[in-house]
């Protein structure tokens, strides 16, 4: 089944360690967290046998990537230090490379030393929340693996976001940051670029979704969109439940990303959004 192609997504290709990932159609990347500390518990998998099982878990359902994480983002989280992410996430890469060797890996990390050594040990893209302005030395770094980057916008830091983030215009604002960051990425040598809007790093509630309704706007940076609004607050402080009840929030969340021309959905429950991606598709070709 082929997505049919519409002015609002443009037909992208990524190189991930020597292969060509298309983007064609949307894909569907799972989080696995090697942290204590993630916001939803149920993508906990602290111990390198749990993020092996998953791993297996998420790649059955259909993630196309597997985004891994050390260090917990949520507003006012500790650091865990440069060292200690990459111990948690280095042995990870390994193991799950050593039981899924053509497993695509992305490494949320905005530290490039972190980057660097992930790569090295077999992960194929860097998530970076911050874009490069929280470690100077991101983007050449990137640059020098020649390795696919993943370029959030977030205002402020993960510790000080969600104090009274303020726009005169949030899409324009977003999209302005997009641009420029893609320009600079490229200029340093990046060659595949994913920008990443922000969803829930420095925007309240209204701006989630003023910058969701307003998504198709991003497209006029050149880049492929990836979404992230898996079980976040702004589905589940709007609804008024928690992240565990929030899978049906995040599935209609997802397909209006999806109708904006969405090319990644980073999410928790790959099942769900597959068949979202599914629903979407035979819709739009129908």
């Amino acid at each position: 089944m082929r997505f049919k192609n519409t002015s609002l997504r443009k037909d992208f290709t990524i190189r991930c360690r020597g292969k060509l990932l298309s983007l064609a159609e949307p894909l569907v990347m799972g989080i696995i967290n090697v942290t204590d500390d993630s916001f939803y518990s149920d993508s906990r998998s602290r111990e390198l046998h749990d993020a092996v099982v998953r791993a297996e878990a998420l790649l059955a359902d259909g993630a196309a990537l597997l985004d891994i994480g050390a260090q917990s983002t949520r507003p006012g989280a500790p650091e865990v230090g440069a060292a200690e992410e990459a111990a948690r996430l280095v042995p990870a890469i390994h193991a799950i490379l050593y039981k899924f060797p053509e497993a695509v890996i992305s490494v949320d990390t905005y530290h490039a030393s972190v980057a660097e050594k992930c790569i090295l040990a077999g992960a194929a893209i860097v998530n970076d929340i911050s874009a490069g302005d929280m470690d100077p030395e991101m983007i050449p770094t990137v640059a020098a693996l020649q390795a696919p980057y993943i370029a959030m916008h977030m205002q402020g830091t993960p510790a000080t976001m969600q104090q009274n983030p303020h726009y005169q215009d949030v899409v324009r604002e977003v999209l302005d940051y997009c641009i420029q960051k893609t320009e600079a990425c490229r200029a340093a040598g990046i060659h595949d670029v994913i920008l990443d809007p922000g969803f829930g790093f420095g925007k309240t509630l209204s701006h989630n979704y003023q910058l969701l309704r307003g998504l198709e706007m991003l497209h006029l940076a050149n880049a492929p969109l990836l979404v992230g609004v898996s079980r976040k607050s702004m589905v589940y402080k709007l609804l008024g439940s928690t992240p565990a009840e929030a899978l049906n929030g995040t599935t209609v969340l997802h397909t209006a990303a999806l109708e904006r021309g969405a090319h990644i959905l980073r999410v928790h429950d790959v099942k769900a959004a597959v068949e979202a991606v599914r629903i979407v598709s035979f819709m739009e070709s129908a």
